[in-house]
């Protein structure tokens, strides 16, 4: 009971943040701009550094990198967004691809779903690297649990990280150039 109140407050507490910043956004962007344009400016390496410190925890939070990658889509230009992307969500696979087997989630995956996952390692051995680019390019598809479950079958690293480079760098660079493209022709950025 109690965590179901904690869950609804939560969502509230979401949909609160998202209502104000599109609040913001939409009638205060001027504002909103300039003020977040003389924090980014203070200094590039600065903004930089806290991007890809959040890239690479972001996976062990299990939030989506788009939501990352859309928020910092104003303040960078693509070429560098694009590359601090792509060290993050690598950093941030790695990481979960090593550290798989202490957060044991997999004995509650096979006590729970034992045939499902039984399915899952036969599939994923007979063809690894197209499941892992599909998986990643995919947008509904969350890469950090691929990323955990490669790490669970002891998939080689190597095959595993240029899977996730090949997949989410495909889907980060859409993201991101098609975004900067967008916010051009809408004259949001120069």
């Amino acid at each position: 009971m109690a965590s179901r109140a904690i869950r609804v407050l939560l969502i509230a507490l979401w949909l609160l943040l998202v209502t104000g910043a599109a609040y913001l956004y939409f009638f205060h962007r001027d504002v909103v701009q300039s003020q977040l344009r003389s924090a980014f400016s203070f200094s590039a390496i600065v903004g930089s550094s806290l991007y890809l410190f959040f890239a690479c925890i972001r996976g062990f939070t299990l939030i989506p990198s788009t939501y990352l990658v859309l928020a910092a889509l104003a303040f960078f230009p693509p070429l560098p967004l694009f590359v601090l992307t792509l060290a993050g969500i690598l950093i941030s696979s790695s990481s979960i691809y090593w550290f798989s087997e202490s957060l044991h989630l997999h004995e509650l995956f096979e006590r729970k779903h034992k045939h499902r996952v039984t399915q899952v390692k036969t599939v994923l051995e007979k063809n690894e690297l197209p499941i892992i680019i599909g998986w990643s390019f995919f947008p509904l598809a969350p890469t950090d649990l691929i990323c955990y479950v490669c790490g669970v079958l002891e998939v080689d690293f190597r095959k595993f990280l240029f899977g996730i480079l090949v997949g989410e760098g495909t889907i980060c660079a859409i993201y991101i150039f098609l975004g900067d493209y967008v916010l051009r022709w809408l004259h949001f950025r120069p």
